[in-house]
Formats: C-alpha cells, sequence, structure tokens
C-alpha cells in the first residue's frame, strides 16, 4: 500500500497530527530588524544574536563606574604599589645593613627579612592613608557637586589630601603637600585625557 508523501499527516509525540498544508505550520524560520519573531526551533529572538554592548547597565544605572566604585581598586591598588615600593627599599637596605655589619648565615637572613617587612608595611600603610583621604574627598566632591565627575574633582581632592595629610607639620607643610598633590593630580588628568584622546580618534 503506498503512501502519497504530499498528504500524509505529522504525528507528534503527543499524538496530535500536523498535515503538510496546515496554515498554523508557515511560521518563517528567519528573523528581520522590522519584525523579530520567534524561531519555532529557538526559544530566544533571534534578534539578539547580532552585536549587541558587552554589558546592559541596570535601569537608572550609568554605564560607567562612580567614585564610590572606583575608591575600592584606588585604595587596593596604592596599598600594593606601596607594599612593593617598601619591599624592594627594605631588600636592599637590609642587604647593604647586614653587609657593614659582617653578620652572616641565619643572622643576616633574619635581619634582611626583619627590614623587609617593616619598610612593606610602613609604605602600605602611608600609601593606604592616602588612597583613603583622596577617596573620601573625592566621593564628597563627587556628590556635592550633584554626582559631576569631572578633572576638577580630581585637582581638588589630590590638593586637599596633601593638604590635609601634612597639616600636622603647620601651614607650610601644609602648603607644601597641597601643591604636590595637586601637581600629582595634575599629571593624573593629564595622562587619563591623552588616553581618552587617543580612544576617541581611533573610533573616529
Amino acid at each position: 500500500m503506498a503512501m502519497d508523501n504530499s498528504n500524509s499527516s505529522l504525528f507528534s509525540l503527543f499524538g496530535s497530527s500536523y498535515g503538510n498544508r496546515d496554515s498554523s505550520m508557515n511560521v518563517p524560520l528567519t528573523s528581520t530588524p522590522a519584525s523579530s519573531q520567534l524561531s519555532p526551533y529557538l526559544s530566544v529572538d533571534p534578534s539578539y544574536l547580532q552585536n549587541q554592548p558587552e554589558f546592559i547597565p541596570l535601569e537608572g544605572a550609568q554605564p560607567r563606574r562612580g567614585r564610590f566604585e572606583l575608591a575600592f581598586s584606588q585604595i587596593g591598588g596604592l596599598v600594593m604599589l606601596g607594599g612593593s615600593i617598601g619591599g624592594v627599599q627594605g631588600l636592599y637596605k637590609g642587604l647593604q645593613e647586614t653587609a657593614v655589619a659582617g653578620h652572616t648565615g641565619k643572622i643576616r637572613r633574619t635581619q634582611v627579612i626583619n627590614f623587609v617587612t617593616k619598610r612593606v608595611s610602613g609604605s602600605a600603610n602611608t600609601l593606604g592613608t592616602i588612597a583613603v583621604l583622596y577617596s573620601a574627598l573625592g566621593c564628597m566632591l563627587y556628590w556635592g557637586r550633584g554626582n559631576k565627575e569631572d578633572s576638577a574633582n580630581t585637582l581638588l581632592a589630590g590638593s586637599l589630601t596633601g593638604a590635609l595629610y601634612q597639616s600636622s607639620g603647620g601651614l607650610r607643610k601644609a602648603g607644601i603637600g597641597g601643591v604636590v598633590g595637586l601637581a600629582l593630580a595634575g599629571l593624573f588628568v593629564a595622562c587619563t585625557s591623552r588616553d581618552k584622546m587617543r580612544d576617541y580618534n581611533s573610533r573616529y
């Protein structure tokens, strides 16, 4: 007994049959920008498979990180930088001092480790304190100016950080600290602005 393939019915796993002329089976398998219809073989809209941004910000959220979020990475980065600088200084100073004193063997190794440990903790605490002051002042300026983020916040925060850090030494030292902080903040702004201009030129 021969079966006509053109008029035969397709049986599903649940017993329902569909004819090849059933109008409900005429579902397009492609998607156009004008009409994004679901494909019966995919449970997602094919338009989502096109090139999209790497992330989708939450509703009302900023597409870039704010001052408060950047504070954590800045503090951690400066602490690690201070520890690294202190470790190198402590190692050099320890080797130099133990060589002059004539220490050898375990005694010299112990003295070198002591030098390194003291320098690491001192440098990390110093830069960590500066980072906390800078981040706190930057956040206050950011919120005080109505969540406005620009180079003025960085320059003001750097200058105030230097002045406050040296304020215990008197007005003169506070002024010198403010000038040094302003200079470092200006250098940072100049470097970041150059990178932004390079990225802008590469795009356009």
